[in-house]
């Protein structure tokens, strides 16, 4: 479980297909205090830190991760956006994130915002996954690349978010651009009540 707090990003410095898995191998500030089994937020997907060498720690993504993140598009040199699990004596400060993606979303533009920028960001709109909460509504809760962020403008398709600059500067925001793959966590809150609105 996770908060969508952003501790830090990761630097790809390897990968490996092993069949239809791939082992991808990173570097971020806190590699010295991981442990083997860890859970760890890469893009807002949980994934087990399966070895550690020096200052490296290595992580695999199946296929079905594969599919529904942007994992599979990195190459060595990206940066990706890091958290680990949440301890169960700290504030809240995001939202609840379980770093399940549901799917990616594409970014379609980007405004600046006299020192902050809104993201506009559109994914696959399907009816019957909106009815069970695969949606954004107004102020709610959504992460993006494992980023816990307030929903604005949201249509049936497409949401805007705004970034500030520590934000900007500490996630890789800085790095999408129109065009860009993101990976999408819709509120897991949403989805339990749309899901039981369906036994009505």
């Amino acid at each position: 479980m996770f908060s969508g707090i952003v501790e830090a990003t990761a630097k790809l410095v390897a990968l490996k297909h092993d069949r239809e898995n791939i082992d991808f191998t990173f570097t971020c500030p806190f590699v010295s205090e991981l442990k083997v089994d860890q859970s760890v937020s890469h893009n807002g997907v949980c994934l087990t830190v399966v070895s550690i060498e020096g200052d490296t720690y290595v992580v695999t993504a199946m296929k079905e991760t594969l599919e529904r993140s942007n994992l599979g598009l990195l190459k060595v040199g990206d940066e990706v956006n890091v958290e680990r699990s949440m301890l169960l004596n700290a504030r809240l400060d995001g939202h609840i994130v379980q770093g399940h993606v549901d799917e990616t979303a594409t970014c379609i533009a980007v405004e600046d915002a006299d020192g902050s920028y809104y993201f506009t960001f559109q994914y696959p709109f399907n009816k019957e996954m909106a009815q069970l909460g695969y949606m954004t509504v107004d102020k709610g809760s959504v992460a993006v690349n494992g980023v816990s962020l307030t929903v604005c403008n949201p249509t049936e398709d497409t949401f805007q978010v705004a970034i500030i600059p520590y934000t900007w500067e500490n996630t890789n925001f800085h790095d999408i651009k129109v065009g860009t793959k993101v990976n999408l966590e819709f509120d897991i809150v949403g989805k339990y009540i749309s899901r039981l609105m369906q036994w009505k």
